[in-house]
């Protein structure tokens, strides 16, 4: 699976330049809270669509990793035997990301280190979310929509799933799309802790968490996001009532995917969802 794979090396290339960039100074972007748009500007790339080949029963936004855009994925997700469903590959905006010393890389938040306790971009997540919705804005009443995605691409899916429970961005704006599926691979959750507290206050959040099914999985041997980043992602998910969350793990496998994880979220896809015409 070359496509996917090669998400992993740009990213990890990504990495690399960040043992060279420890010594380099980075200003954290400041980000902004509270009912009011986001003060920044983002200029999202090029966005690539596979249509589906058979009846159109759902729509899924995949999201790539750092450093990687929307044509690698495309190719790959053209070959999957998933007939009716419609991928739409978004290419995330070019911005410096503190991760890799300031480094400009696509990216669709900026991170200043993969930790539970480093600041989170709301502006930039707010941003990639609504963005995302907006590509799902206009697709017909009747298909089933869903966001996936590897990674810094991953976590960006589960933030939108948290943004769906809650009903709203972080900046208060309201979130308009009824997410029937959500996929994470090698990713983790953005605002883990505070989640739970969130969700406490809103019956409504209870009931749209609980009816939304969430697959996770995440490779044992992970040197990018760690194990138990995914691990306890899926018990903080569980936690705040987000009720049919999988989590799965891959014995041995690294930053990247194999076919094995990508028969999985098909058959997960085509359960959850009850698309017809799997594996034609």
């Amino acid at each position: 699976m070359p496509a996917l794979q090669k998400q992993s090396s740009q990213l990890n290339c990504y990495f690399r330049v960040l043992s060279r960039a420890r010594g380099m100074s980075y200003r954290q972007h400041s980000s902004s809270s509270g009912n009011r748009m986001s003060r920044r500007t983002f200029e999202f790339g090029r966005t690539h669509v596979v249509r589906p080949r058979g009846s159109h029963q759902a729509t899924i936004v995949w999201l790539h990793g750092l450093g990687d855009n929307g044509s690698s994925l495309s190719q790959h997700l053209e070959s999957l035997s998933l007939p009716n469903i419609k991928w739409i590959c978004p290419t995330a905006p070019t911005r410096p990301v503190a991760l890799v010393g300031g480094f400009p890389c696509t990216a669709w938040f900026d991170v200043r280190e993969i930790s539970e306790d480093s600041p989170d971009d709301w502006e930039g997540l707010d941003a990639s979310a609504a963005h995302i919705a907006n590509l799902l804005s206009t697709e017909p009443a009747d298909v089933k929509v869903g966001i996936g995605g590897f990674s810094m691409g991953a976590a960006t899916a589960i933030y939108s799933a948290t943004c769906f429970a809650l009903g709203k961005y972080a900046n208060g704006s309201p979130y308009p799309i009824n997410l029937r599926a959500v996929i994470g691979l090698s990713g983790w959750l953005p605002g883990s802790r505070s989640l739970r507290n969130k969700m406490e206050v809103s019956n409504d959040a209870a009931r749209r968490a609980s009816s939304l099914p969430i697959f996770l999985c995440h490779g044992t041997s992970d040197d990018v996001v760690p194990f138990n980043f995914g691990e306890r992602s899926s018990r903080y998910l569980s936690s705040a009532g987000f009720q049919y969350v999988t989590f799965k793990s891959h014995d041995g496998l690294g930053h990247y995917t194999v076919p094995k994880e990508m028969e999985d979220v098909c058959h997960w896809l085509t359960a959850r969802l009850g698309l017809e015409g799997y594996g034609s």
